[in-house]
């Protein structure tokens, strides 16, 4: 048994060696980020990738990221990686502690919600309940009121503030700032728009309603946090507006930021691209129309064998 124990070992040792590049001359490799000489019970291969570091290092990484709240797309530590893997939920439990790892989770259903235009929290003080937001129009940037069934509040889902019918979210914010005799800092923080404004330096996604700078360049943005592709004008939706039609008209004609040759050759790759697509779908049919048929004509005939034997 013992024999048998330390030739797992050294297979181990083998195997995690020659993929990490650094074959040692003993029983030791070296960590990829604190060069430190490790033995195989404290270190750990990524499964996402080839990469291999010591448990202490990916402790310390992981719980940097977690505390600063980055709790997606979390990837292989080395920036030239190759592989870029990605480290899945089940391989930070197995890394971190269990506080840690309870923090993952929190953080990870907080973003789930905030990234779900039915689902909100609700704002009110110590409560905490998730409401169901109703999309009457369908459209989940417009503001709507939503009812807390454990406290009772009605606010609004953008702002989460009471609700209010009458103006927008900007207004509401900016009227309570006032009322409340708040510095000119805090009102500028508390005023970060929620509409259009062309001369707004700062204003939030329409999806997630995080706030948003921008010096220059294109008005296409696209927000880092949940991805979403807006015109920073009129925050209208241009996540499938592949070709930026909508600076071809209406209140935004021309304000794209770019010359007319760079939107031409940005349509021009946008076309080409999914003419690419078409011609490789076009060419493979007919190679897939003589494969399909083989394909099932060699089951038929194991099945044949199967019922003769």
């Amino acid at each position: 048994m013992e024999h048998q124990s330390n030739a797992q070992e050294v297979e181990m040792f083998t195997r995690i060696s020659t993929i990490s590049g650094d074959l040692a001359l003993g029983p030791k490799i070296t960590c990829k980020l604190c060069f430190g000489e490790y033995d195989l019970t404290d270190l750990h291969q990524m499964e996402g990738c080839s990469c291999v570091y010591c448990l202490s290092c990916l402790k310390q990484y992981l719980a940097l990221l977690i505390q600063e709240g980055v709790v997606t797309n979390i990837t292989c530590p080395d920036a030239s990686c190759k592989e870029s893997g990605k480290i899945q939920a089940n391989e930070i439990q197995k890394i971190v502690g269990e506080n840690i790892y309870e923090r993952y989770k929190r953080f990870r259903f907080q973003l789930e919600i905030d990234l779900d235009p039915n689902r909100t929290y609700c704002p009110e003080l110590g409560c905490e309940t998730i409401c169901h937001v109703c999309h009457t129009g369908g459209d989940p940037t417009k503001a709507k009121p939503v009812h807390c069934p454990s406290c009772g509040l009605t606010f609004c889902c953008i702002c989460k503030s009471r609700w209010h019918a009458n103006i927008s979210c900007t207004e509401n914010l900016e009227n309570l700032a006032q009322q409340q005799g708040a510095s000119a800092h805090l009102l500028d923080v508390l005023s970060v728009r929620y509409d259009g404004d062309d001369d707004a330096k700062i204003k939030r996604c329409p999806m997630c309603h995080i706030p948003i700078e921008r010096d220059a360049g294109c008005a296409q943005m696209m927000c880092k946090r949940c991805k979403h592709v807006f015109c920073w004008y009129c925050l209208a939706n241009l996540d499938d507006d592949f070709l930026l039609r909508h600076y071809d008209k209406g209140p935004c004609k021309n304000k794209l930021g770019h010359s007319r040759a760079s939107v031409i050759w940005h349509r021009t790759q946008v076309i080409a691209s999914l003419a690419c697509v078409g011609l490789f779908i076009l060419l493979a049919s007919p190679l897939l129309l003589l494969v399909v048929p083989c394909i099932f004509c060699s089951n038929g005939c194991g099945d044949e064998e199967e019922e003769l034997d």
